[in-house]
């Protein structure tokens, strides 16, 4: 598989099938993902992988939180701002109209907006979660360098047949995260990952979000 067709293939997958990924595999795609670039060489990512009863130990103890805390913790970082202007903002309200459109949960079934909303504290069925740590000492263009960390993962596990999901949503649970995984006092967590195979036959998958022109984000001057 080519860049060109990882990227036209890749999607935010929201639900997968339970067959399991080797551990190998997932190795490998790590591997060749941590060659992402990044200012200075700092390498500022770091990467848990859990499968199996190490995951489930980790979603069952948040499925439990959640039922005194369905919003989770506070998370140390806001993953929007705060007054998000258009057309950021009329993007993401279509984003999320268009989610739940193709799974038929209408705008006034708050119940169902909650539950579909909290498949991202399952993994939405992955049989491998990511959680992504960076130094908290790090700024904006550590979180950028991260970010390409993340893309290439993406990237190269549509190459192994995978699909993922980025999920920022997981800085919710940061201390239960943590708990889990005793990371140093001074990483934090950036977010999680969803790794596995696409389950073809949801409806959710069909989801294609909209993006801008090219005449829209870009400027081209050549002359």
């Amino acid at each position: 598989m080519n860049v060109s067709d990882a990227l036209a293939s890749r999607i935010t997958c929201r639900a997968f099938l339970p067959d399991p990924v080797r551990e190998e595999t997932v190795r490998e795609i790590v591997d060749k993902a941590r060659y992402a670039p990044s200012g200075g060489n700092l390498q500022p990512w770091h990467l848990f992988a859990l499968s199996g009863n190490a995951l489930a130990d980790l979603l069952a103890d948040v499925a439990e939180k959640m039922l005194e805390t369905p919003r989770g913790e506070v998370p140390e970082y806001r993953v929007y701002p705060q007054d998000l202007k258009d057309p950021y903002e009329a993007r993401r309200f279509k984003c999320g109209e268009d989610l739940y459109a193709s799974i038929g949960i209408e705008r006034a079934d708050k119940r169902g907006r909650i539950a579909q909303f909290q498949r991202n504290f399952k993994f939405f069925g992955a049989p491998v979660g990511l959680f992504v740590y960076l130094d908290r000492t790090m700024g904006p263009p550590q979180w950028a360098d991260t970010g390409m960390f993340l893309q290439s993962i993406m990237l190269v596990a549509r190459e192994y047949g995978l699909h993922t999901c980025p999920q920022e949503a997981w800085a919710q649970w940061h201390k239960t995260v943590s708990s889990h995984l005793n990371p140093p006092a001074d990483w934090m967590l950036f977010c999680g990952m969803g790794l596995g195979y696409m389950d073809k036959e949801a409806q959710v998958n069909t989801l294609r979000t909209d993006r801008a022109s090219v005449d829209e984000i870009a400027t081209f001057k050549f002359r």
